[in-house]
């Protein structure tokens, strides 16, 4: 008998998988990103890569879960062929989760602090420069980064120790909700401020030479990898919620409303903070500068500016949440799948590693600001992120894509069956040579970009070193997942 937790309706599932989708990337990066590589003519390359890139490895992802009904941690081992050893790429999954809370955990707390610092108006009437000050003087307080970041992780573990239904499904139902209509309201807000339509020109508008100056080539190549990116793919962090969905519906069409909402918050993100800048003569830049620095300077030139700002930043912090407590859902049912724990004893002893875990990086902005592990003027942050974002997110989904396609993984027959069960959408056969040798391809230019954008500055010597172990890595991979046809040779 399965006694699998599973959603109480088809909106609690889309909802939920859409607010782990929605991160802070789809705010502080992509409204940039865009204008900076053409407007409306990156937005059309950027959605053909969300759809032949990161939708079949979220289709995949879900049916992983859905197929074994279980988390990242026992999914392999539940559906791999005996004798196999697809199962030691859990690590990939437990160790990724941990990594992204070390730091999202610390932004999710920037974000309530900024929420409370505008609700109460302690950045009304400050000047631009006050306001930069403002941003340093919390990095620099590690007892203030440290008290937001436990409020973060105690808030998002308090909703996963209430359940899956009453806790997860209900209360992220609730804060996408809340966030749709914020993001709507302050978009609406900002096309009405002086100059907006420039901004939207700025955002929307196909301009080729923008194109022409950059090259065909970085434009595609910033397309590709935030399509990639955008989706939490990679990690498990979606295939747990694969493993609580009913088989009424096909994966198909529950992955593209999955994916149609995300690009929703991303694309309505640009319409709140491009016509914003362009309204008061402010570069958008992109990162944490444009959130923390430079639109609490825009709101406090606004009628009604410290309103809009606590709107904002609560919008932000439904972002921020969301995503950790659906990470956080991946993370209890490591213990619940593969200890056999009760729930509310996964949380608890989550509650104190997870802090434990995230001080590094509170503290690499301040008592080890002198330890930067990239190069000058890098943070721990910047070291896990790189971990995470450029390491286990394009090698994590290179798994979960091969497993489903090759025959001595789940195999491509059991996938499209699982995937295509229930109403809806269905999957053709003939995607089968692009997920088995396409998709794997673009997967490895990702990657490799990665280390390309990262390592290129630092010097001759240090690049061909890490583009080699970036190689190495990715050969293990292959290695581990072609050891079982290999043996079969012998």
């Amino acid at each position: 008998m399965d006694n699998r937790e599973s959603f109480g309706s088809r909106l609690g599932f889309i909802l939920v998988s859409a607010g782990c989708a929605v991160g802070l990337g789809n705010v502080w990066k992509f409204p940039y990103i865009c204008g900076q590589n053409g407007g409306a003519a990156f937005i059309l390359i950027y959605l053909i890569f969300l759809v032949i890139l990161g939708y079949p490895i979220l289709i995949s992802e879900f049916s992983i879960g859905r197929g074994s009904r279980k988390g990242a941690s026992r999914a392999y081992e539940e559906l791999e062929p005996k004798g196999t050893v697809w199962h030691h790429f859990k690590w990939i999954s437990i160790f990724g989760n941990y990594l992204l809370m070390m730091f999202y955990t610390m932004v999710g707390g920037w974000m309530l602090y900024y929420a409370y610092r505008c609700a109460t108006g302690k950045l009304a009437g400050l000047n631009a420069n006050e306001i930069a000050g403002a941003f340093q003087e919390m990095l620099g307080s590690a007892g203030t980064m440290s008290g937001w970041m436990i409020a973060a992780v105690l808030l998002s573990f308090g909703v996963c120790a209430l359940g899956l239904q009453n806790g997860v499904e209900k209360i992220t139902k609730v804060m996408m909700s809340l966030l749709i209509v914020l993001i709507i309201v302050l978009a609406l807000h900002s096309l009405f401020l002086p100059n907006a339509m420039e901004g939207v020109k700025f955002y929307l508008v196909p301009n080729l030479d923008t194109i022409r100056s950059r090259g065909i080539g970085p434009v595609v190549f910033d397309a590709m990898t935030h399509a990639f990116f955008t989706l939490s793919i990679g990690i498990g962090a979606m295939e747990i919620f694969g493993s609580y969905l009913k088989r009424e519906r096909t994966i198909g069409g529950e992955a593209a409303s999955v994916v149609i909402l995300d690009t929703f918050v991303a694309l309505m993100a640009g319409f709140i903070i491009i016509p914003a800048c362009f309204a008061y003569g402010v570069q958008p830049d992109s990162g944490p500068s444009l959130l923390f620095i430079t639109l609490p300077n825009i709101f406090n030139h606004m009628s009604a500016g410290r309103v809009w700002g606590t709107g904002f930043f609560i919008f932000m912090s439904f972002a921020a949440l969301s995503t950790i407590i659906a990470v956080f859902e991946n993370i209890v049912s490591f213990y619940m799948d593969m200890g056999g724990w009760e729930r509310k004893k996964a949380v608890v002893f989550n509650i104190i590693l997870v802090i434990l875990l995230s001080l590094p990086a509170v503290l690499g902005f301040n008592v080890l600001s002198a330890f930067q592990p990239l190069g000058a003027g890098s943070s721990i942050m910047d070291l896990e992120d790189f971990l995470v974002s450029y390491n286990l997110l394009p090698l994590g989904s290179m798994v979960f894509v091969l497993f489903c396609v090759m025959k001595n993984g789940w195999g491509w027959e059991n996938f499209i069956e699982e995937a295509n069960t229930g109403k809806g959408w269905k999957i053709s056969n003939k995607l089968r040579i692009y997920m088995t040798y396409g998709l794997p391809a673009i997967i490895v230019i990702v990657y490799l970009k990665g280390y390309y954008d990262t390592f290129s500055k630092m010097g001759r010597t240090a690049f061909i070193g890490w583009m080699l172990f970036a190689i190495l890595l990715l050969g293990f991979i292959f290695g581990v997942a072609f050891y079982d046809k290999r043996k079969k040779k012998c």
